[in-house]
């Protein structure tokens, strides 16, 4: 692979990750993240509108006038937005009454309108697709993560209503992780949400700490100064 689209891969899942990294999005991670469902119908929304606003602004970015880009670039998501709206109103109805309001926010998303600024608008269309899809799937992989968590301590199970996304026959896809007898309303609420946020933000900073510690130092040379003495 290109180390070009290597960097891009590295920065858009682990270094510069929208969601642990840069702290973006968090309003629709934090909310609807109580199942895995949710996390992901939420998050292939956000994939799909996060490559094609890239590739638009990126295709548009020589006859975009500088003081009018970002109106420009927030109409072109809310584009991609609506037809996410429409698609996912016509086939998965049930998870898009479930997402409610936060579907529509995807537009506000810094993480997309960041990566239209940053990047899009300053590259070519084919680098900015990639870029695009390694954000959305760092972005996706912190919804799963954190749904799994909330759905699993919260209720004790896992793809709890993956028929809403996936039709009738996933309703077996339920995993019975073990037995509640009510649920954990910590774990499903919002603030345990940003409990399980601050754990996962931490297990990144402890392992890129380790992969610091386990990289060789590089020596520091230093300079040798002489003295001359010239009474001698």
């Amino acid at each position: 692979m290109n180390p070009e689209y290597k960097e891009l891969a590295w920065q858009g899942l682990w270094k510069n990750n929208p969601g642990l990294v840069q702290l973006l999005g968090l309003c629709p991670l934090l909310a609807v993240t109580s199942t895995v469902v949710n996390a992901l119908g939420l998050g292939i929304a956000t994939l799909f509108v996060l490559i094609g606003s890239n590739v638009t602004v990126s295709a548009v970015r020589q006859w975009v006038p500088k003081e009018v880009r970002i109106p420009i670039f927030v109409l072109i998501i809310a584009a991609f937005v609506t037809c996410v709206q429409l698609l996912m109103n016509a086939y998965t109805y049930d998870l898009y009454q479930s997402l409610g309001i936060f579907l529509p926010l995807i537009v506000t998303n810094c993480a997309i309108i960041g990566r239209a600024e940053a990047y899009a608008s300053k590259n070519p269309i084919k680098q900015a697709s990639f870029d695009g899809l390694m954000m959305g799937l760092g972005f996706l992989a912190v919804l799963l993560a954190l749904g799994a968590i909330r759905e699993v301590l919260g209720q004790g199970t896992l793809f709890y209503g993956a028929n809403l996304l996936l039709g009738a026959w996933a309703t077996d896809l339920k995993i019975q992780v073990y037995q509640l007898d009510s649920q954990f309303l910590l774990a499903i609420l919002p603030p345990g949400a940003f409990i399980a946020m601050g754990f996962l933000i931490a297990g990144k900073n402890y392992i890129d700490d380790k992969v610091a510690q386990a990289q060789p130092k590089k020596l520091q040379q230093g300079i040798e100064r002489v003295r001359v003495n010239f009474d001698s």
